[in-house]
C-alpha cells in the first residue's frame, strides 16, 4: 500500500471517529429514580436537574444524586468505549 492510501485511509478513520464521538456529545442520558430526575449529555454537561420538592429528605437526596451521577458517568464511558473501540483497539485514554 503507498503512502498516499494510507493517508487516506487514515483520513477516512478520523472522519468515522470525530462522526461517532460527535452522536455521543450529542446524546442525552437520564437517570430517573425516587424523587430525582438527571439528564447529561455525552460530553459529561449536565443538562438537567429536577428534585420533587415535596419528598425531599436530605441524606436520602445526598446518596440518590451520587448513584445518579456516577451512573450516568459510567454509561458514557461505556457508551464511549463500545462505539469507539473498534478504533482503538484496546488501547486506553484515547478518548
Amino acid at each position: 500500500m503507498n503512502i498516499q492510501a494510507m493517508m487516506k485511509q487514515a483520513q477516512k478513520l478520523q472522519e468515522e471517529i470525530k462522526k461517532e464521538k460527535d452522536a455521543i456529545d450529542k446524546k442525552q442520558f437520564t437517570y430517573n429514580k425516587n424523587f430525582i430526575n438527571i439528564i447529561m449529555t455525552g460530553n459529561k454537561k449536565l443538562q438537567d436537574l429536577i428534585i420533587d420538592k415535596e419528598n425531599v429528605d436530605v441524606e436520602m437526596l445526598e446518596d440518590i444524586l451520587l448513584v445518579g451521577f456516577n451512573t450516568l458517568l459510567e454509561e458514557i464511558d461505556n457508551e464511549t468505549n463500545a462505539r469507539l473501540g473498534k478504533y482503538t483497539q484496546g488501547i486506553p485514554g484515547l478518548f
